[in-house]
């Protein structure tokens, strides 16, 4: 009984590794960002190399380059540049989703983004 509960935690934890080795965060994530009535859609594009991130997040306003951006594990940071101001990110990956944590003057956002097709 115990060989077969480590040979399926075993293939569990191989199953979950290569999961992690396909499911990356590079590539275009589309989500809405709100402020009470206030709906802001945003893009973000990541490209991973390594430890850093790179890319931009693209509004109807136009593009705010990724600055400073860092991955470990699921976790991410990164800021965006806003009228002169760094606006720091934090970021979760999910594999299918991930969810970034902003604070500009004071106010923390949420907003969840989804892979775009």
């Amino acid at each position: 009984m115990k060989k077969r509960i480590s040979i399926i935690a075993l293939l569990v934890c191989s199953f979950a590794i290569a999961f992690a080795a396909f499911a990356d965060l590079n590539g275009k994530w589309k989500g809405t960002l709100k402020f009470g009535d206030f709906e802001l859609p945003l893009t973000y594009t990541f490209k991973v190399d390594g430890e850093t991130v790179t890319g931009a997040c693209t509004t109807d306003q136009g593009d705010l380059p990724i600055l400073n951006g860092k991955i470990k594990g699921s976790d991410f940071t990164f800021a965006l540049d806003i009228q002169g101001q760094q606006m720091p990110q934090t970021g979760k990956f999910y594999g299918d989703s991930t969810v970034i944590t902003s604070e500009f003057q004071g106010q923390k956002t949420h907003v969840k983004l989804i892979r775009a097709q």
